[in-house]
């Protein structure tokens, strides 16, 4: 019998769930680590009680950096095969979290097919599926209805939903006062916005989050708390309007933390590169350590269809200096729906930062991998090599379309190959050149 509301409420009744003891196995740490951790909100694990096939996955700066990896259908690509297909191969990529964004037809069925068969966590943005669900325009919808589309997201089995709770009418004003270059970018903060600006009325979300926070606390649902402000260009990357959500976002922390809710922190999406770890570092302190969950962040805006590496530069920055969870951006970031290709590529590139952090942070073991495969080099074990690479088929690929005269070297250096020279006058041997 279950005697805690949330992973939190059983941490702090210093109780070890089944979840804690999956986490701490995977990240090499005790399980009383991660209980004390969970119980300050330092660590966060997803898992709805009603996502009975969630493989749990525990998101903090102490941890490995996890990736989430958005899809979803549109009104220009509403295929959910084509959907779940992606979501199946981001899966078996390694990718901890999947969110579903669809933003067109009936969205439930997808969703709870995730939350039946996807081991991942599952997160969602229910102010997007508010006007689908109940098919009315965004001026007509009442408070009551984006809070009621929350609990119809619990109830689905969604472990994490953004919430973007931390603009107010006063970020009317601030919008309008400090003329940013693009305004605001977050799909989700502009709904808000414009419900706002409509209406008359507060943020529904920042109004009634004490209501949202018992919704989250009967279904064990953790809040990420949406940054509606991030900046969309480097231009206004930490400007009044990011700093003082980001403020705000603290204060909820603090009352979500109170009813035993964990909580996450989305951060900056464009930043030029040096201000990427002073915000890490900025997060931590106003929002007390909660694992902060950032897009990109993506440190120049002239690389559209190669956005997937301007995030990973930026996300292996941001991630060796504190965030917890990487977002990824594919190649299409800014033109299109991501295809298969795309999403490969996007998850590959967010590997890469995630794992170049977690080296650099020095999380237990996080090196193995570039040990073994510095030992599968040096004696040509190809084999061994394919078992460690982030992406073995590639790798696979480009050495079999180019494939040596040989073995013991590869198609750009032949018997110049250093490691081989060094192999044979470490062992006596003759070393033949031509």
């Amino acid at each position: 019998m279950r005697t805690y509301a949330t992973q939190m409420d059983a941490a702090r009744q210093g109780i070890i769930t089944p979840e804690m003891e999956a986490v701490a196995a995977k990240e090499y740490r005790t399980p009383e680590e991660i209980r004390d951790w969970v119980a300050k909100g330092q660590v966060v694990i997803c898992a709805n009680k009603l996502h009975t096939c969630i493989d749990p996955n525990g998101v903090g700066s102490m941890l490995r950096t996890k990736i989430n990896v958005n899809l979803g259908v549109s009104r220009d690509c509403k295929d959910y095969d084509v959907e779940m297909q992606k979501v199946m191969a981001a899966v078996n990529m390694g990718a901890e979290a999947i969110m579903d964004l669809s933003s067109h037809g009936n969205t439930q069925p997808f969703r709870q097919k995730l939350t039946h068969e996807c081991p991942a966590m599952i997160g969602t943005v229910p102010v997007y599926d508010s006007v689908i669900h109940y098919q009315r325009d965004l001026a007509t919808l009442t408070a009551q209805d984006f809070i009621d589309v929350v609990r119809l997201h619990a109830q689905d089995g969604v472990d994490f939903v953004t919430l973007h709770c931390g603009i107010t009418r006063k970020t009317i004003d601030q919008i309008k006062t400090h003329k940013r270059k693009m305004n605001i970018v977050s799909r989700g903060g502009s709904l808000v916005f414009a419900w706002m600006c409509m209406t008359g009325q507060e943020n529904p979300f920042y109004e009634h989050f004490d209501e949202i926070l018992d919704i989250c606390r009967e279904y064990d649902v953790t809040i990420s708390l949406g940054d509606a402000c991030r900046a969309g260009c480097l231009a206004d990357g930490s400007d009044v309007c990011q700093i003082e959500e980001l403020v705000r976002l603290g204060e909820l922390t603090k009352r979500a933390w109170a009813k035993d809710v964990q909580v996450m922190i989305e951060g900056p999406g464009h930043m030029p590169l040096d201000q990427v770890a002073a915000n890490m570092k900025i997060q931590q302190t106003v929002c007390m350590g909660a694992p902060f969950y950032v897009l990109g962040p993506i440190v120049t805006d002239i690389a559209p269809g190669y956005d997937h590496i301007t995030a990973a530069i930026g996300g292996a920055i941001a991630a060796s200096s504190g965030a917890a969870f990487l977002c990824y951006v594919t190649p299409a970031e800014h033109l299109a729906l991501p295809n298969l290709e795309d999403v490969k590529q996007g998850i590959i590139a967010s590997k890469i930062a995630a794992h170049a952090a977690d080296i650099a942070k020095k999380i237990p073991h996080a090196r193995d991998r570039d040990d073994a495969m510095a030992d599968a080099r040096r004696t040509f074990d190809w084999e061994k090599q394919w078992e460690c690479a982030i992406d073995p088929e590639t790798a696979k690929a480009i050495r079999a379309d180019r494939s040596p005269e040989e073995e013991d070297s590869c198609s750009m250096c032949g018997k110049f190959c250093a490691v081989r020279s060094m192999n044979k006058a470490l062992k006596g041997e003759y070393i033949d050149i031509l």
